[in-house]
């Protein structure tokens, strides 16, 4: 059966069903259609549909055009479920965040395996996106499959291949960034490399699901670590009073056995706040305490407090208390020039300050309204900035550094800049590093 799967995507006969019509899921739509492949999206959210239908994006870097287009080469947004029979690929792109016990959770990815279960037939494709635990394919995936006799590598197949988006990164996109394929078996890897290899330019294969799965944690990690390393050196520099930017800078020529990482006020995205956890929780499985991944995620976490008591010191310092300040949010997107939200440092940092009393507001072009957050919550809309706008606050938190901020207007006329993301000298009168 393998053979007529691969053979009906060469003569681009298959019909893909994308689950989750988010940050992954709407690129790999694209860029299926671009291709000239059929597409089918699920989604549960009925505004997402609606938007596609009305050929409008809710994603910033996805243009109006790019969905228009796709509507009109034959994609179809949904909600019903029941026309997964029609397609041939079910890719799952779903959220998989962490509990308030910060282990993870898997209740978006089971509930759209229970949503697409009753559709299943011969022939057809499950590939997880999702960034997940090694072992999540084979132990939660695979026995739903297999409850309703099919026998995976066979007659059905199932892959596992880890979504590696970046938003606002305009160097790699999904086409271009090499993408990493785990099969439950040969011939599932096979179908999965021939699903993928049609849109983007390398994939990688690997040996089992649990492979895949770990290298997306691996990428993750590596970076958290790295930057809970910058983080720490960070705060040991300001106590010493160097400029941990200007070290870094010089330690960046050096040509061979350095990559720079930058500090911040946290860490931000669906992953790298994320991802550490998800293997920590698994790896008490086989009896290892992961403590230097574990140690990492403490310093990230501590860094928005971190911040806030830069920022208290320096009220003082002006004779002023924290509470009732008007403090004003540079940026509150997770990373700069996108409309990301996912796990924003600049959103715990608000609410550490308005529970210290201060009266927040923010401004960033890309987040024109406070959006809806299931565990934040501001009414709040961007602040446009002027010259007299900045004069009305205490203090300017700059926590997202937005191309389009005109950073030498805004500290002419701040009264105290709390700069976590060294876009400013420490040298200006008004500029605090944090």
């Amino acid at each position: 059966m393998v053979k007529e799967f691969i053979d009906k995507i060469k003569t681009k006969e298959i019909k893909i069903g994308i689950l989750g019509l988010g940050y992954v899921g709407l690129p790999l739509m694209i860029r299926y259609i671009e291709e000239n492949f059929k597409v089918i999206g699920f989604d549960v959210d009925e505004q997402k549909v609606k938007s596609l239908l009305n050929k409008k994006s809710y994603i910033e870097h996805i243009p109006d055009d790019s969905i228009e287009n796709a509507i009109e080469r034959g994609f179809i947004p949904t909600t019903d479920f029941s026309l997964i029979k029609e397609a041939d690929a079910l890719i799952i792109c779903v959220p998989t965040p962490l509990n308030k016990y910060r282990e993870p959770d898997l209740s978006y990815v089971l509930s759209t395996m229970k949503n697409i279960q009753p559709y299943f037939r011969k022939g057809h494709l499950v590939s997880l996106e999702s960034t997940t635990y090694p072992g999540t394919t084979e132990e939660e995936l695979r026995p739903i499959i297999e409850r309703e006799g099919f026998i995976i590598g066979e007659d059905f197949f199932l892959v596992y291949s880890p979504e590696r988006e970046d938003p606002g990164n305009q160097v790699y996109n999904t086409k271009t960034t090499p993408k990493v394929c785990g099969g439950s078996t040969k011939k599932c890897l096979e179908a999965g490399l021939a699903l993928y290899e049609k849109i983007i330019d390398k994939v990688v294969p690997v040996s089992s699901t649990q492979a895949a799965e770990m290298t997306k944690l691996l990428e993750n990690i590596h970076r958290a670590v790295n930057i809970g390393l910058v983080n720490e050196m960070k705060i040991i520099s300001d106590k010493m009073g160097i400029d941990i930017y200007e070290v870094i800078n010089a330690a960046a020529t050096k040509p061979f056995g350095f990559k720079a990482y930058y500090p911040g006020p946290g860490i931000g995205g669906h992953c790298i706040p994320i991802d550490p956890f998800y293997l920590t929780w698994k790896s008490r499985e086989y009896g290892v305490h992961t403590r230097f991944i574990e140690l990492a995620g403490e310093i990230n976490s501590s860094m928005p407090e971190w911040v806030v008591n830069k920022l208290t010191m320096a009220l003082n310092e002006a004779g002023k208390p924290v509470k009732k300040s008007q403090i004003l949010v540079l940026g509150i997107s997770y990373k700069k020039n996108i409309d990301d939200m996912r796990e924003s440092p600049s959103v715990f940092l608000m609410e550490i300050l308005r529970d210290k009393g201060a009266v927040v507001s923010y401004s960033d072009p890309h987040v024109l309204v406070f959006p809806k957050m299931r565990e934040h919550q501001f009414d709040l809309k961007s602040e446009n900035l002027t010259p007299e706008k900045i004069k009305q606050y205490d203090c300017v938190l700059l926590a997202t550094d937005h191309d389009d901020f005109d950073y030498d207007m805004i500290q002419t006329n701040a009264k105290i800049i709390i700069d976590t993301r060294g876009k400013y000298s420490a040298k200006l009168p008004n500029v605090i590093k944090s």
